[in-house]
């Protein structure tokens, strides 16, 4: 049987090669209408994709990228209009993104969704006369629900957000693994003999990311002593003002160590002369900027970038476009970095020994 090429699909439609290979990647460069024609021909005709030519022509590109053809857009959904350089994590996604992109070729434009006066259908003009086909969601830190006003958006490109799994609608997604996250850093935490460990952590924060941390941190603690099992506190927010219902709780469960996300957590010991790491340890969940000396977890946020950037290349080399049935994820390990909030080797050894 003969294996159907675009060669012959272009001379059946009577266009050349090099259009019906970008129609087929559905290359924005080529009109709609032609986009269709060619795909249904291809159709027609039975085209398949060799996947080893598929995969050269990949490999290729990233090698010699050919000049920016394409635009990805940016939305950055926080409430910040600067948070892709100011924020305390987004850059690195934001970071990540921009490497990836520019290996597939992609420009990149950024938008702010709160920009007084932009709605949907704004939006969708801009992005359409831009030639963008592709949106990825940046800074949704305070909830998981994209603003109604841009359904439509969501309706007419691909989508990727970052970061969390969003609602109303579900698309797909790229974040860190928080569940295997916490249980990899607790099972450090155990190897440095800690015997109490505890979860610190504001609960609006655990909600957003559908309680993966508390869920790990659960997970985990079935491991240790019935007696050794601390409830979590999760009333960062208003410890902030009220430190002393931190302090109440401390004094009252004494952990030996401390995960958590938040650096406050630091001073409030402070506060109480609980010493780190001499009296309790602390192990951050997220090792952020200005955090140098802390132990704990790397998200490497910049890979969730990536990872956003390959599922909405994958999404529009496919044409799946608008709000998807079965939204997909992409969960990124983390991995542990030493730091002088923990216990030393040596004395590790020592809390460890029979």
């Amino acid at each position: 049987m003969t294996r159907v090429t675009m060669a012959m699909i272009a001379q059946r439609a009577g266009l050349s090669k090099n259009t019906v290979s970008l129609a087929l990647r559905h290359d924005p460069q080529i009109p709609a209408a032609t986009r269709e024609r060619i795909e249904r021909l291809a159709r027609e005709l039975g085209y398949v994709k060799n996947p080893v030519v598929a995969q050269l022509m990949v490999e290729l590109r990233k090698a010699h990228p050919a000049g920016y053809q394409r635009t990805f857009a940016l939305l950055n959904a926080n409430l910040d209009p600067k948070a892709f350089t100011r924020h305390p994590t987004i850059p690195t996604y934001v970071e990540g993104c921009r490497r990836r992109a520019a290996q597939h070729g992609y420009a990149l434009d950024e938008f702010w969704l709160h920009e007084p006066g932009l709605y949907g259908e704004q939006l969708n003009r801009i992005l359409r006369a831009r030639g963008i086909r592709g949106v990825i969601v940046f800074g949704l830190m305070n909830e998981n629900r994209l603003p109604p006003r841009f359904s439509v958006t969501w309706q007419r490109h691909a989508v990727v957000v970052t970061g969390v799994r969003t609602h109303e609608p579900t698309l797909s997604f790229a974040s860190a693994d928080h569940h295997a996250l916490v249980l990899e850093g607790m099972e450090h935490g155990r190897r440095l003999g800690y015997q109490r460990p505890a979860l610190v952590l504001e609960e609006s924060i655990d909600r957003l990311v559908e309680e993966r941390f508390s869920a790990g941190f659960w997970t985990a603690q079935k491991k240790i002593a019935a007696s050794n099992r601390i409830p979590g506190f999760y009333g960062v927010e208003s410890a902030r003002t009220a430190p002393e219902k931190f302090h109440a709780w401390f004094n009252k469960y004494r952990p030996d160590v401390i995960f958590t996300l938040h650096t406050v957590v630091r001073e409030w010991l402070a506060d109480i002369d609980v010493q780190v790491p001499r009296d309790v340890g602390l192990i951050q969940l997220e090792r952020r900027r200005g955090c140098k000396d802390w132990a704990g977890m790397e998200q490497h946020n910049d890979l969730t970038g990536e990872a956003a950037v390959d599922m909405l290349v994958t999404l529009l080399h496919n044409n799946e476009v608008g709000v998807p049935l079965f939204p997909r994820a992409t969960l990124i390990g983390g991995s542990w970095v030493d730091g002088k909030t923990v216990r030393e080797g040596e004395r590790a050894k020592r809390h460890l020994a029979p």
